[in-house]
């Protein structure tokens, strides 16, 4: 049963994480309702009830919104570019916390830290 949560929480997040990157791309309905499902955990029920439709309406809105997410990033890649650039920046601060400042380069590594805390930023956004 445990494994069966998991799948479906991990199914949850994702399409919460689409939602973040396509979500203008859907209608108001497609991007609340799935909203709802996703980042609420309200019931297909719950979700029903505030929109005045059929739990099964909403059912198939949370599905078919799920499927163009997906579509939308197998042709487009924008979430899976946006994780690679994430790693590159998180790696990259690494590499630069292990490098001794001098005299000469204390304030160039100061603004590469600077200008990679706002591209990490920014992202969250």
């Amino acid at each position: 049963m445990e494994r069966g949560q998991d799948a479906a929480m991990e199914k949850k997040v994702s399409l919460s994480m689409l939602l973040a990157f396509y979500g203008e791309m859907l209608t108001e309905n497609q991007r609340e309702m799935s909203r709802l499902y996703c980042e609420e955990d309200l019931s297909l029920a719950e979700i029903a009830q505030q929109f005045s439709v059929s739990r099964q309406s909403v059912h198939d809105t949370v599905n078919r919104t799920e499927k163009q997410l997906e579509g939308l990033e197998e042709k487009l890649g924008l979430f899976k570019r946006f994780q690679n650039m994430e790693g590159c920046l998180m790696a990259c601060e690494e590499e630069l916390a292990r490098v001794v400042p001098t005299k000469e380069t204390a304030s160039h590594l100061a603004a590469a830290r600077r200008w990679i805390k706002v591209l990490l930023d920014q992202e969250e956004q």
